[in-house]
C-alpha cells in the first residue's frame, strides 16, 4: 500500500509540474537580467527595425524553432518598423552565454534603441508577440 501512495505521489507532483512548465514556456515577460543590454547589428548580423527587432535564437533540431519562427516573420511582416533576426545559438555560442539563453527558442525583444526589454523561452503566441512590440515601442 506504502509504494502505491509514493507512485501517486510522484505522479500528481510530475503533472503539476509539467502544467506549471507548459503554462510558463512562451510567456513573454521582463526580466531584471536583461535590464541595460543593448545589442547592434554588428552582434545580431542584420540591421535593427525602425521600432522594435525581434530576435530569436534557434538550434537545428529544434521543432518549436519552426513553428517561432513563422509567427515572428508573421508578426514582423504585420506590424510596420519590425524586424526579425534568427540567429543560430549553436553558431553564436560567446552570444549566447552573454545573454544567459539556457534554450531554444528564446525570443528577445529589442526596441529602436536596441535595448532588450522583453524575453520569453518556449513557443510564444503571436498576439502575446504583438502586445510585447507595443510596450517596446
Amino acid at each position: 500500500m506504502t509504494g502505491l501512495v509514493v507512485c501517486l505521489a510522484v505522479l500528481a507532483a510530475a503533472s503539476v509540474y509539467g502544467v506549471l512548465q507548459r503554462r510558463r514556456s512562451g510567456r513573454i515577460r521582463v526580466r531584471g537580467r536583461d535590464e541595460g543590454k543593448r545589442l547592434g547589428a554588428a552582434e545580431l548580423g542584420g540591421d535593427l527595425g525602425e521600432r522594435a527587432t525581434l530576435v530569436q535564437f534557434s538550434s537545428a533540431f529544434c521543432a518549436p524553432c519552426r513553428a517561432t519562427r513563422r509567427v515572428l516573420g508573421e508578426v514582423a511582416g504585420l506590424v510596420p518598423g519590425v524586424a526579425h533576426i534568427e540567429i543560430d545559438a549553436e553558431a553564436r555560442l560567446e552570444l549566447v552565454r552573454e545573454l544567459d539563453i539556457l534554450k531554444t527558442p528564446t525570443v528577445l525583444v529589442l526596441d529602436a534603441e536596441g535595448r532588450v526589454v522583453r524575453r520569453a523561452t518556449g513557443q510564444p503566441r503571436k498576439a502575446d508577440v504583438i502586445a510585447a512590440l507595443g510596450e517596446a515601442v
